[in-house]
């Protein structure tokens, strides 16, 4: 048996763009993807924390460093600069794997800078 589990995460990234003109897709910060595991093309679901909307679509990386979370396309209308997002990747893992897996949790600040990189999630746990 497979099971689908958490394999990356970016914790409340700010989105500091929404460009509806473009095809489609999440662009994301390359550090920031690369922190949490996620790679280009990658199959991602986002949340938004300020209007509970929640997508599917993939990521495109952006500039690194630069602290870039652009929702384009159609995804631009699920969300407004300034909303709080949290990102997620999954993987399947056999049950064994599963068992030992840990995920990359990347917690960032309001300018989407790095504060630190978390390997578990406890509930209650926001900070």
């Amino acid at each position: 048996m497979m099971l689908n589990l958490l394999k990356g995460k970016i914790h409340c990234a700010t989105v500091t763009e929404a460009n509806l003109q473009y095809m489609g897709s999440i662009t994301i910060d390359e550090e920031l993807m690369e922190k949490a595991g996620i790679i280009p093309n990658e199959r991602v679901q986002v949340v938004d924390n300020n209007n509970g909307a929640r997508l599917e679509t993939y990521t495109i990386p952006g500039p690194r460093g630069s602290g870039v979370v652009c929702l384009n396309g159609a995804a631009a209308r699920c969300a407004q600069v300034g909303d709080v997002v949290i990102i997620m990747a999954y993987a399947f893992f056999d049950e064994v794997e599963a068992k030992a897996h840990k995920p990359k949790v990347v917690m960032v600040d309001e300018k989407n800078k790095i504060k630190e990189v978390r390997h578990v999630e406890y509930h209650g746990q926001t900070e």
